[in-house]
């Protein structure tokens, strides 16, 4: 039986209205490919879903920039990076960056894709926190890199997260812990979807509801050029 090919047109992109209102900043979270068997181990899954996160990047407007991500390890490294990065980056679960040559991306399966945006130095994060992740403090780690680096004000950034998993499907809601940490850290301006991945397997991938054998979700952040 020959295999489905998931149109890119017919996935569910999203966007989240706290991002779409900052200018200067293009941002996209591709959910489940639907029709696309995924029931395999990552490496597999990861290449079966690389057209179609090719095809999501170029349609976002991504195409010609370096796509750059880290090599989520569940931990709460940083790398500040540019267009002369290699991807993956090694040992990290965030990447941050001031050009607009480059678009960042993590991949999540329950895990949240964490958004950084300060609109006032026109820098930009994205960070892989799951559980370990969060409990770590990759979100606050993230909030004082963008200080130091860029001197951003922690009062100026905008931070969104992304569907992932929650309680009752888990049984830690990290979600709630990353909005704590943004607080802590002195963010005011912060959104969280409330999706649940886990209760929505039409929608998104799942790693605890599908045992392990999923795909990824991919979560993108460029600045405009």
């Amino acid at each position: 039986m020959s295999e489905t090919r998931p149109n890119v047109a017919s996935m569910p992109v999203e966007e989240f209205p706290a991002l779409k209102a900052v200018p200067g900043v293009v941002h996209g979270f591709l959910g489940r490919a639907v029709g696309l068997d995924v029931k395999v181990d990552r490496a597999e899954a990861m290449e079966r879903l690389e057209r179609i996160h090719r095809t999501f990047r170029e349609k976002q407007g991504f195409g010609d920039r370096a796509f750059v991500f880290g090599e989520q390890v569940h931990g709460c490294a940083i790398a500040i990076v540019d267009e002369h990065t290699s991807a993956p980056v090694p040992g990290v679960d965030g990447v941050i960056t001031a050009s607009p040559a480059v678009c960042l991306g993590v991949y999540v399966a329950d895990c949240c894709a964490v958004y950084l945006v300060d609109p006032v130095r026109k820098v930009i994060g994205l960070l892989h926190s799951g559980r370990k992740g969060s409990e770590l403090g990759i979100t606050a780690v993230a909030i004082e890199r963008m200080r130091t680096e860029f001197q951003s004000d922690p009062a100026d950034i905008i931070v969104q997260l992304s569907p992932c998993i929650r309680p009752p499907n888990y049984e830690v809601d990290f979600a709630a812990l990353i909005l704590e940490q943004c607080r802590a850290a002195g963010v005011t301006q912060v959104h969280d979807c409330g999706t649940c991945t886990g209760a929505n397997p039409d929608l998104y991938y799942s790693y605890r509801m599908e045992k392990g054998k999923t795909g990824r979700m991919l979560a993108l952040l460029a600045l405009q050029s």
